[in-house]
């Protein structure tokens, strides 16, 4: 696995197991409960990440099959990616961002959004899979809030994306504790 591929997967991991362990933290009693009006329920939230990745992995995957097709070369580089990235915007829970009806929660139970997770994960495993080795700092497409990023950006930011959501589980947590 190219050094670049292996990095990512490896932060995606970290970022997954923090989010796991966040959800973990709220009583599986309340998991599907919103801790307040106008507020998603931890279980809402795991379905958006898992809404957002399987949407996400499959553009990747398209993005990457088609630049393969294009003749894309392989990378040149090994050198580290993640201190190239700035994830400030995406881990900042002090900015709400209002997800798009297209990502949010349809009403999945806790069990159930996990399941749906894990799914996506495999679509976006499939992309790290796809693209190994190959120049993915060429290959860019569109993100909402940055603008064009490249395949390595997205692949950060998709794990920052579950990082700032279990942050917002922790916040869920803790108020179960109280």
């Amino acid at each position: 696995m190219h050094p670049r591929i292996r990095e990512l997967q490896d932060y995606y991991d970290a970022q997954r197991a923090v989010l796991r362990a966040a959800f973990e933290r709220v009583p599986a009693t309340l998991r599907d409960r919103p801790p307040a009006p106008d507020c998603w329920s931890a279980a809402n939230i795991v379905e958006h990440v898992a809404i957002v990745e399987a949407r996400l992995g499959g553009m990747l995957a398209s993005r990457i099959a088609a630049a393969r097709a294009e003749g894309l070369g392989a990378e040149t580089s090994d050198g580290p990616i993640l201190p190239t990235i700035d994830l400030t915007r995406v881990l900042d829970r002090g900015t709400r961002v209002t997800a798009p009806e297209t990502v949010r929660p349809t009403g999945l139970g806790a069990d159930a959004a996990w399941q749906a997770l894990e799914r996506a994960t495999d679509a976006v495993r499939g992309a790290l899979r796809d693209g190994n080795g190959l120049a993915l700092g060429s290959v860019t497409h569109p993100h909402p809030l940055f603008g064009p990023i490249n395949v390595y950006q997205w692949l950060a930011s998709i794990a920052a994306h579950e990082a700032r959501h279990a942050a917002q589980i922790d916040e869920i947590a803790a108020s179960a504790a109280v």
